[in-house]
């Protein structure tokens, strides 16, 4: 085996080793083939060239991976490739001034199980106990619970 092929080998192992560390979350088979390219690139190195050329590729192959390591996760890159958007969305928070049990409304949505309403000209996410509600049926505030408003057919 040439040494060319060796570096090609130990190049291949570091970059599947880069790929385990920044992209792919665990260990996967990515990571150890990555090593196993590694140790098999350095075993060739000894077993080939003998011991002077099999420390110098071992010690090239850490001060390598160490670095590259360290480069990637040093570098700007990752503040250009990442993501920078923002959630903007809330939970439906209720104002229990504006809606109380026993309030009569309109559903503007189908509620199965849940869905939208009006009460007091004013828009609410309600659910049923399970049953379905059509749209524009008349419902009444049942009870509140943890943010919830649950509703049932006005009878």
């Amino acid at each position: 085996m040439s040494l060319t092929l060796i570096i090609i080998l130990i190049i291949a192992g570091l970059l599947l080793l880069l790929l385990e560390v920044l992209v792919i979350p665990g260990t996967t088979i990515v990571g150890v083939a990555g090593l196993i390219l590694l140790a098999f690139s350095v075993w060739e190195a000894y077993y080939v060239f003998g011991s002077p050329t099999g420390h110098f590729v071992l010690l090239g192959t850490i001060v390598l991976t160490i670095l590259s390591i360290y480069l990637a996760l040093k570098s700007d890159t990752w503040n250009k490739i990442m993501l920078k958007t923002e959630i903007s969305g809330k939970v439906n928070e209720i104002d229990m001034l504006k809606i109380h049990t026993g309030d009569s409304g309109k559903t503007i949505s189908r509620v199965t199980p849940s869905g939208k309403a009006v009460f007091n000209n004013e828009f609410f996410e309600v659910h049923s106990n399970g049953e379905f509600i059509d749209q524009e049926t008349e419902v009444v505030v049942s009870q509140i619970v943890d943010n919830k408003i649950f509703v049932k057919r006005k009878s």
